[in-house]
């Protein structure tokens, strides 16, 4: 949505700010969010034995991505059509870092070169078909770069499966608020189309995002198309693995140029041991010179019912 700085990789993946001729990321979070996620969110009849080890190895995960630094993006993942059943509730950890990011302030913008990123998603279904999910954004890096960047609210609708669609459908929007000094963006609005299908080993999903600024550098560029997309085999009952893509074309009305476009590819694995569990990783390379390359992202979730 930002003509005047290099588009970003938002919650979703990649977003409106853009500048044609710098290099620009936003920030999130680690090892407190960490500790403070188990110690906080995790009902206390749940912390124990089996579960409870599994999770702090899987968390463990996420510690070593932070020993590193960190990467633009909140959330990096492609939406499949399924909400959360209705009464359970879904807690996610989404951390991801950047290898190779802005190595100067820009435009009041702190830079992303190894930074990691921390988002606690929850989620609740209020029906088997609504459900409202609220993210509380992180940021950790070197020079006073860690901080609490902001929070969303999603609410989201998904066809009825009574419907017999040929496809798996549902529709999101969220919307809320970002530190300053993490975007040039700060009052944002995405609405997300969702479209999935599985076919027999092979499943495949659609995300054409559309992302609006109320305040800031892109307030008056409109709606942006972001569209993002996933590909992926079932290997194994447990182990599926395939590719996402992440793309920035600019605002409907005026794409981008090609090379200030931005478009980026994920080697991803989904790991599906049990329906209560999800866990997703995978690395990223910026197929532009205005993406940025080396990117690592880890997706640890469970359910409550």
């Amino acid at each position: 949505m930002q003509l005047l700085s290099r588009p970003t990789l938002t919650r979703y993946g990649i977003s409106e700010n853009f500048c044609p001729d710098k290099k620009r990321l936003t920030l999130p979070n680690s090892k407190a969010s960490i500790h403070y996620f188990y110690r906080t969110m995790i009902p206390l009849h749940w912390k124990t034995h089996t579960s409870k080890r599994l999770f702090i190895v899987l968390l463990g995960i996420c510690i070593l991505v932070h020993s590193s630094s960190a990467q633009e993006n909140y959330e990096i993942q492609v939406y499949g059509s399924q909400t959360v059943s209705k009464r359970a509730t879904m807690l996610e950890l989404h951390s991801n870092y950047t290898f190779d990011g802005t190595k100067t302030v820009e435009d009041g913008v702190l830079p992303t070169n190894h930074m990691l990123h921390e988002t606690i998603e929850v989620t609740h279904g209020f029906t088997n078909y609504f459900e409202v999910g609220f993210y509380f954004f992180t940021a950790f890096g070197s020079n006073n770069r860690s901080n609490y960047v902001g929070s969303h609210i999603r609410p989201r609708v998904m066809v009825p499966k009574e419907w017999n669609w040929p496809v798996g459908a549902s529709l999101s929007l969220e919307g809320g608020y970002q530190k300053p000094e993490y975007s040039e963006d700060n009052w944002t609005l995405e609405i997300r189309p969702i479209v999935d299908k599985q076919i027999g080993r092979l499943y495949a999903s659609l995300n054409p995002t559309f992302d609006k600024s109320f305040h800031g550098s892109s307030k008056d560029f409109g709606f942006v198309f972001s569209p993002n997309a996933k590909i992926s085999f079932d290997f194994t009952k447990v182990i599926a693995a395939g590719v996402e893509y992440y793309g920035s074309i600019g605002p409907l009305n005026n794409f981008f140029p090609a090379q200030n476009q931005r478009h980026q590819l994920f080697a991803a694995i989904d790991l599906d041991w049990s329906p209560n569990w999800e866990f997703n990783c995978g690395y990223g390379w910026g197929l532009t010179q205005s993406t940025d390359n080396g990117i690592f992202k880890v997706i640890l979730g469970y359910r409550f019912h």
